[in-house]
């Protein structure tokens, strides 16, 4: 299939959750309670590579007590599989339950002798995001060699102001939800910036899958929902502007409280 055609199929399939029968209907989604997430990418050399590593295993004995502590309830690192010729190739974040908690932790990571260490001097490309989150669930503990599936979309310009929250509670959550139940994906979360270096409108889904078998699961499920109702596409297209549509996907290690 045509890889456009694949997106708009898979999310033709997340526009008609509430129609699947039995036990994956979902009861009422409800926001939670805001999340906070500082993400932190860099371009590093292929030859910093090994260095890029052995930084990120001496930040996490600092994250290790951030979250004993409370002041986070996650945090993990990424190197992205599909690169792009501008694009990143790792990242790191954390995640709170407050602005106040995120910033306490990135205090201390500029206090740091992590941010002036010669791998990331070497990065010819970093940035920063800090997004928020009222939508998201996972299973608490660690994961090695995850995959993380991410999704960027902007919205269309007319659409209504509740757009997000309503894809959320009615497609997006309710697939998600199932996925985590089933043991496919052990984390997701549906984001928007908190601090806008993108135009307002732009919001991600991420998802976190245990091993590569998850992310077949998740399309899957995809494809069985389109198969079931084929016409339930508009929905999620009437408000989102597919031709800034951007997936990415990454090896994860990461831990949830």
């Amino acid at each position: 299939m045509n890889r456009n055609l694949w997106i708009i199929a898979g999310l033709c399939g997340l526009a008609m959750m509430w129609a699947l029968p039995g036990d994956a209907q979902m009861a009422e989604v409800k926001e939670k309670p805001e999340m906070y997430t500082y993400a932190a990418d860099w371009a590093v050399p292929r030859p910093q590579w090994a260095d890029e590593e052995k930084l990120v295993a001496s930040e996490e004995k600092m994250l290790d007590k951030a979250m004993a502590d409370g002041t986070i309830v996650a945090y993990g690192s990424d190197q992205n599989l599909i690169h792009q010729v501008d694009g990143v190739t790792h990242d790191t974040f954390f995640s709170a339950m407050s602005m106040a908690g995120l910033l306490h932790v990135l205090d201390q990571v500029y206090k740091s002798s992590i941010v002036t260490s010669p791998v990331q001097v070497s990065a010819t490309k970093h940035f920063d995001s800090v997004f928020v989150s009222r939508y998201y669930n996972w299973r608490s503990g660690a994961v090695k060699e995850a995959y993380t599936h991410g999704s960027f979309y902007r919205l269309k310009a007319d659409a209504p102001d509740d757009a997000i929250d309503t894809l959320s509670k009615n497609l997006v959550v309710p697939l998600m939800e199932k996925m985590l139940s089933d043991g496919a994906v052990v984390e997701y979360e549906v984001d928007t910036q908190a601090i806008h270096t993108e135009a307002p409108g732009a919001f991600w889904i991420f998802y976190i899958t245990p091993n590569a078998e998850g992310l077949d699961k998740v399309n899957a499920a995809l494809q069985a929902a389109l198969k079931a109702n084929p016409l339930s596409g508009p929905a999620f297209g009437s408000m989102v502007d597919f031709s800034a549509h951007r997936d990415e996907l990454a090896r994860t290690n990461a831990i949830y409280k």
